[in-house]
């Protein structure tokens, strides 16, 4: 990608904030820590005074209760980890300022993701996937992929992937939970994901589930398929206080080429989540059951149309009005903050025990809609 074309894009890479209220880097209770930045040697022994210059040199000696902790820099991305944690000793690969630590693609990439997880019991926290200077080899086509189970892939900002690849069924997208290696139930919490795939390709996804597992307080916007998208294996899995625009479909609930089930995808629950300026707004395809669940979403400003549910299902709770953003130009300045005015402030159904909902009820109010809560 040009200079000329980094320029034009610049207008669309000013956030102001970022969803969710969880904090970047966890509390250092692990039993084991290393540590990666710029200036390091993977001939080091990766202790805070030496540390390893690469995630991956690091990732190969970490054991179930291990924090690796990546000082900010740019780094080289196209790698697979594969060690995993433990119910009680996670694996943990913690940015130490949020976003500061940023994966670009190599001179010559030999693989389609920027970070390839194949571990269980692991947590991504806090960190950039940027593919805007993609240059020989294999094009990025995932920002973030995981294959493993119980993983969680929280706070990181992934973007610009997949825009100049083809669009095929091959597929691709921002932060990817799959089945296919028989990952189960993995969460995307508090990611802000844009720019994926090519405006109106359906085969490249911003966030991909297709298993059990949660997308909760994501931002995510200007994605060529789905915001959300949930096929294959995917069910039980909630979507919840998302914010979703710009996108041709907000959130896709669906199954289907099935991997290891017979689907369908069923017991899904939908709600809190603002889905705003899209073709589609939520919408049911393939296999679906008849316990999918849709409450209290704002959906508004869909061109084709707000609303696809299947088996005589019904949304309740929906809010059909603008949300009312601080700012929103689709092609410029952009902050999704609530105003207010905005109607999604205190309009949240209030299910599972959630950091913010549990705030919300201590002070006797019901939680907002969207990724950002109002403040």
């Amino acid at each position: 990608m040009n200079q000329k074309t980094l320029s034009s894009l610049a207008p669309l890479l000013a956030f102001v904030a970022s969803p969710a209220p969880w904090a970047a880097q966890p509390p250092d209770t692990a039993t084991y820590n290393y540590y990666v930045a710029p200036h390091g040697s993977d001939s080091n022994p990766g202790t805070a005074q030496s540390p390893f210059q690469t995630i991956l040199r690091a990732s190969r000696v970490a054991l179930p209760g291990t924090t690796v902790h990546v000082a900010p820099g740019t780094y080289v991305g196209g790698f697979k980890t594969t060690m995993s944690g433990t119910e009680h000793q996670r694996i943990s690969y913690v940015s130490t300022r949020r976003w500061g630590a940023r994966l670009v693609p190599p001179s010559y990439s030999e693989t389609k993701a920027g970070w390839d997880n194949r571990g269980s019991y692991v947590d991504i926290v806090g960190f950039e996937i940027d593919g805007r200077e993609a240059r020989n080899g294999i094009k990025w086509t995932h920002g973030i992929y995981n294959g493993g189970s119980f993983s969680v892939i929280r706070n990181n900002l992934v973007h610009h992937i997949a825009l100049d690849s083809p669009c095929t069924g091959a597929g691709g997208a921002g932060i990817g939970v799959d089945s296919y290696y028989r990952g189960i139930k993995s969460d995307v919490i508090g990611n802000t994901v844009h720019h994926i795939g090519k405006p109106g390709c359906r085969f490249v996804q911003g966030i991909y589930i297709s298993t059990s597992g949660s997308a909760r307080f994501n931002l995510v916007h200007h994605i060529g398929g789905a915001g959300i998208q949930m096929w294959h294996d995917a069910n039980n899995v909630v979507v919840s206080n998302n914010t979703v625009a710009a996108s041709t479909t907000g959130i896709l609930v669906g199954g289907g080429d099935f991997y290891h089930t017979k689907g369908p995808n069923d017991f899904t629950t939908v709600y809190n989540n603002i889905v705003y300026d899209n073709k589609y707004g939520i919408s049911e395809q393939g296999s679906t059951g008849l316990n999918n669940t849709y409450r209290n979403n704002l959906v508004y400003l869909s061109s084709v149309a707000d609303w696809q549910l299947r088996n005589g299902l019904t949304h309740t709770g929906t809010i059909a009005r603008a949300p009312q953003f601080l700012k929103y130009d689709k092609t410029g300045q952009l902050d999704f903050r609530l105003r207010g005015d905005s109607p999604a402030i205190g309009k949240g159904v209030d299910e599972q025990a959630m950091a913010l909902e549990a705030a919300a009820r201590q002070r006797n109010t019901r939680p907002d809609i969207g990724a950002y809560p109002f403040k």
